[in-house]
This record gives C-alpha cells, structure tokens and sequence, in this order.
C-alpha cells in the first residue's frame, strides 16, 4: 500500500502575524497623533482657547497664564485636573475680551462722582414727580412749592400760610395742610427728613423770640412737633433747624420777596445720597 503524501505547510507568515501587524501600525499612529497634540504651540493654543471664550464664554478663571499641558501632555489620566486647566486658560480671555469694561472702573474720581450725581438727579426727578402728583391729588398744589437737587426733594410753604406775624404757632387752617403733607411724607420716610424754619431780615425783639433765629427754630420746632404727634413718621428720622435770615431765597427790600423769605421747608434726603 503506497503512503500518502503529508500535506506542505503553507507559504509565507501565519495568519496572526498580519493582524498583529495591522495593530502596531495603528497603534504607531495613535501615538505619533498624541505626540502632534501634546508638541502644539502655547501661542496657537492661547488663540484657539481666547476665541472658544469670545464665542461660548466656557473659559472663566482666575488664573493668568496657560499651564504647559496640564490636560494633553499629562494624558486622560489627568482629566481630574480639568477645573486647573479651566481655571489657567480663563484669565487669558478675560483679559483680551474684558478690557474695554475695565475701562468704566479707570475712570477720575470726578468722572465717577459726576455719573453718580447724575444717578441721584434722575431718581429725585422721578420722586418729585410722584410727590407733586399727590400733591395735586390733595389739592394742596397751590400752597406748597416743590424742587430737587441731586441730595433731596424739597417741599416750601410760605411762612404767613402757616404762621401769624412774630408766631410759631400753627394756624388752624395751617394743620391741615401739614396733614396732608404728613401722608406724603410717609410713603419716604425711609430716608432722612429735615424742617427748615427761615425768616426775612426784619428784626425782632419780643420777649419769647429776641431774634429771628430763635424765632425760625421755634417754627421749625412746631412743624416737627405736629408730624411726630399726627403722622406715623418715626420722630429720629427727622431734623429740624432754624436758619434765622442766613438763607433768603428773594429780595429782602421789597415786601414781597420779604414774604417769600418767611418760610418752612421740608427736605426729603435720598437714602442713596446719604
């Protein structure tokens, strides 16, 4: 009986030699991809991290400068480090994208204190009109003259409306004016009220009041007296002074600006001014 010829091997390499190849050759090019990556640029990687900030604002930091490869070089295993990273590459931004805002916080005291100024002028305008609304509403426009400056609003009535002749008495009809003024009042009352009592130049010797600064401050006194006694204003939130003739807002040589001199004026601060 003939024997069988056994079978030749097959020629060239085994069959696992070509898949084992084809894994080196893509792990060679993963590694040369890594090496590309983690060799880039700081300058490239600062431009490409500033213009990701300009565009989805997802770099805010405190940080100023870009750490040398905190999330690439260090490999995945560093991805516990990706707040770090965050936090270096934000400052970056900010400082390219933010300098035009950094401008409103380097501007002269005095521009500063102008813009200020300025703020408080149109909220006291505002709180004028509202006061001469209720004013109106009242129907005591006539009796009580109304300004603003950017410290305070404030409300003037004439001092022979409220008071006879060398007297710091309130009239009758006096009170209720200063009744209604008092509700006005409450709705501000979380600021600082001031009563100014003032006079002309006219002289006075009595016996209660020897001059007109006296006289002026007992004014002042009995407004201040009526409101903590017929209003719900709380008594340390208001001042009263009595500035005699110091301050005239009218001639004093002709009666009728002696008339407009003679007069009680109630300031109302905004809080934010003071």
């Amino acid at each position: 009986m003939a024997k069988r010829k056994e079978d030749a091997p097959p020629a060239g390499a085994p069959a696992w030699m070509a898949t084992f190849s084809d894994l080196m050759n893509l792990l060679l090019c993963f590694f040369v991809m890594l090496f590309a990556m983690s060799s880039i640029e700081e300058a490239k990687l600062q431009e490409f991290v500033a213009s990701m900030n300009n565009t989805f604002s997802i770099f805010d930091g405190g940080a100023s400068a870009i750490g040398d490869g905190i999330l690439i070089s260090n490999g995945v295993s560093q991805l516990n480090e990706l707040d770090q990273y965050i936090n270096s590459t934000g400052k970056v931004a900010d400082s390219e994208t933010d300098g035009e805002n950094m401008e409103e916080f380097e501007k002269s005291p005095e521009a500063l204190e102008e813009m200020l100024q300025e703020q408080k002028l149109q909220e006291n305008e505002e709180r004028m009109e509202e006061i001469e609304e209720a004013l109106r509403e009242n129907e005591i426009a006539d009796e009580v003259e109304i300004s603003f400056t950017a410290q305070y609003v404030k409300l003037t009535m004439n001092g022979g409306l409220l008071f006879d002749s060398g007297s710091a008495q309130l009239k009758e009809e006096a009170q209720q004016i200063i009744d209604k003024v008092g509700m006005i009042l409450e709705r501000y009352g979380e600021g600082t009220i001031e009563i100014e009592g003032h006079t002309d130049n006219v002289p006075i010797n009595s016996a209660q009041y020897p001059s007109n600064e006296e006289l002026s401050s007992a004014r002042a006194l009995s407004v201040f007296y009526y409101l903590c006694d017929h209003s719900f204003l709380e008594p340390v939130r208001i001042k009263h002074a009595g500035m005699g003739e110091r301050v005239p807002i009218a001639d004093n040589s002709t009666p009728e600006g002696r008339s407009r001199n003679r007069r009680v004026e109630i300031l109302i601060y905004n809080p934010s001014a003071q």
